[in-house]
């Protein structure tokens, strides 16, 4: 599957639409290298959208906090929104949900960089426990 990424704003955050598998290769380096561009243009606060990753590796994962790392840095942010049930559970396994604010909604995401803004922070256990439900 073919690795693409789509940049777009809302409320003066970027968003940064992510499509494919975020695996070693192309993909890890496409997004490290999309990131490092924004920031050399002065942005700082990044919503990824991972609506559309079927499935991160080790790699993948270590750009994510890479690219954590350089906007927290910069004195940015990096928040993430709609993972899918199997890359949730990475985030959980690995514990990087902690570090990570993660998201089921993209307007929550949006308002975290805002402080006044009231946000909905995700929910693991209601989410395990609908897809629980569900199976």
């Amino acid at each position: 599957m073919h690795f693409e990424i789509n940049r777009r704003e809302k409320e003066g955050i970027t968003i940064l639409d992510v499509k494919g598998r975020l695996v070693v290769g192309e993909a890890s380096t496409l997004l490290r290298e999309r990131l490092n561009q924004e920031v050399s243009q002065d942005v700082k606060q990044i919503v990824l959208n991972l609506e559309h990753v079927d499935y991160i590796d080790s790699t993948g994962l270590g750009t994510m906090v890479i690219c954590y790392t350089t906007l927290h840095k910069s004195g940015g942010g990096l928040t993430l929104v709609r993972l899918n049930r199997r890359n949730l559970e990475l985030m959980v396994l690995t514990k990087l949900s902690t570090i990570f604010q993660i998201f089921a909604e993209e307007q929550d995401a949006v308002n975290s960089f805002f402080p006044e803004r009231e946000i909905k922070h995700f929910d693991i256990l209601s989410f395990v426990q609908q897809h629980r439900d569900t199976e």
